[in-house]
């Protein structure tokens, strides 16, 4: 059916593009994952009358998050083209998007994990200090466990967002489906190749959408 409806269509290139996709997605969502945590944590235990309470470390933490959220993606792959061909050895292909992927991603969603703990509710935490716990406690024994279903919901937010990255990236050669409606259908004026792309780029971010919005379901208890 698919053939009749897109004659022009190389589906061989077309699935490859698709794997490529998902490949991009989930690895940067591991690491926007682990990073954006780690950034949130910094941020929200550094604060006033945090846990860590550093307003140096806040203030760097603070500016390199915002600094890297104001800079437009197709910028900062631009940007850190030297910095990819060093870690990777090339500027093209998925696992070079990696970099910019997650370094455009992590900062975005260490906001949003700052913004769920700072809804867990402070007598909570404050009960654990009395009781003696540790920081290391508190964070993974509190605040991330009371705060698990708006960071998920955040990461499913944060995961949409790098679908559409991944789209960008493939125009400068990343691979993906951005990169199968640029050269294979825009350069070649074959708008079917653009609008079966659109479909399943739209498919995929409802995908991740539906599991997001299930596992935070699953995971709130109010």
């Amino acid at each position: 059916m698919l053939t009749e409806l897109f004659p022009n269509i190389k589906y061989d290139d077309l699935v490859e593009a698709v794997y490529e996709t998902f490949y991009m997605t989930i690895i940067s969502i591991i690491g926007t994952c682990i990073i954006g945590l780690l950034l949130g944590l910094l941020l929200y235990l550094t604060t006033k009358d945090g846990i860590w309470q550093n307003k140096y470390i806040n203030f760097i933490v603070a500016a390199f998050v915002n600094i890297f959220r104001a800079i437009p993606f197709i910028i900062l792959i631009l940007l850190l083209f030297p910095f990819t061909n060093f870690l990777i050895g090339t500027i093209r292909g998925p696992n070079a998007a990696l970099p910019a992927l997650i370094i455009g991603s992590a900062p975005f969603y260490g906001r949003l994990v700052e913004i769920a703990l700072k809804e867990v509710d402070k007598g909570v935490v404050e009960a654990a200090k009395a009781m003696g716990a540790k920081t290391r406690t508190i964070i993974f024994r509190v605040l991330i466990p009371e705060s698990m279903p708006a960071l998920v919901s955040g990461l499913t937010v944060t995961s949409i967002a790098l679908i559409g990255y991944t789209a960008m990236a493939g125009a400068i050669g990343a691979g993906g489906l951005g990169s199968y409606a640029y050269y294979f259908g825009f350069q070649r004026r074959d708008f079917d190749v653009v609008f079966l792309c659109t479909i399943i780029i739209v498919i995929i971010v409802f995908i991740f959408q539906f599991i997001g919005d299930f596992i935070t379901n699953k995971l709130d208890k109010r």
